[in-house]
């Protein structure tokens, strides 16, 4: 059973996803809080899989409670949920160790289906958002997220052209399973170069590289 925490100042829109989370046999919502605190004070207490977390909430905004949530509950995974799409916000998000950013006016199967792609250890990276990410970038004057911690694996131009690849479509926000489609291998040979692009970026996990690629130059974002 999947286990979410939704964290949302909207009272309409907490009822909603109740309803659209509660309908699925594998997915229960263990709770809800109004404000960033309450976020974070609920999921210590209750340890959820997923925090479906808006980034703009009263008192502590979701960016802080996201950055909390992640340093205390490292397998807990926090999904940005929101309308609030300022390109600063969408960077200091993922950065904070936001698993996925989503916008609110997404169908309900999508939102489903990357509450149950992110507890499978996947994230989720819509276009939108890494195009937004490159605006964020570019108006911080292309500064990079901070350097992998020393002795860290070696650095970006040691990326094969393969890796590269995989890079550029996971920029895009493909799945494992579209850029081995797309790629004509297996998903085993992909998430092997995903694992080896985590290690020479020195990342933790398809957010974080995504970033650091990009504030490098290694991929661009997709056109709208």
């Amino acid at each position: 059973m999947i286990r979410v925490l939704l964290a949302d100042d909207q009272a309409l829109l907490v009822d909603g996803l109740r309803v659209i989370l509660g309908a699925e046999p594998d997915i229960e919502v263990i709770g809800a809080a109004r404000d960033g605190d309450e976020a974070v004070a609920l999921a210590i207490r209750h340890r959820p899989d997923i925090v479906l977390c808006d980034l703009r909430m009263p008192g502590t905004d979701g960016v802080e409670a996201t950055r909390r949530i992640v340093a205390r509950l490292p397998e807990t995974r926090v999904v940005v949920l929101t309308t609030y799409d300022h390109d600063d916000l969408v960077l200091r998000a993922l950065q904070a160790g936001a698993a996925a950013y989503l916008l609110k006016d997404l169908p309900a199967q999508e939102l489903v289906h990357a509450v149950r792609a992110v507890v499978a250890g996947q994230t989720i990276l819509q276009p939108a958002a890494a195009r937004r990410i490159v605006t964020a970038l570019s108006r911080a004057g292309g500064q990079a997220p901070p350097a992998p911690e020393p002795g860290a694996p070696a650095p970006p131009e040691h990326l094969t052209e393969r890796e590269r690849e995989v890079l550029r479509l996971m920029a895009e926000g493909r799945r494992n399973r579209d850029i081995a489609a797309q790629l004509v291998v297996s998903e085993a040979t992909v998430k092997t170069h995903v694992n080896n692009i985590f290690s020479k970026l020195g990342c933790r996990d398809r957010a974080e590289a995504i970033v650091r690629a990009m504030a490098l130059g290694l991929v661009r974002a997709p056109r709208p």
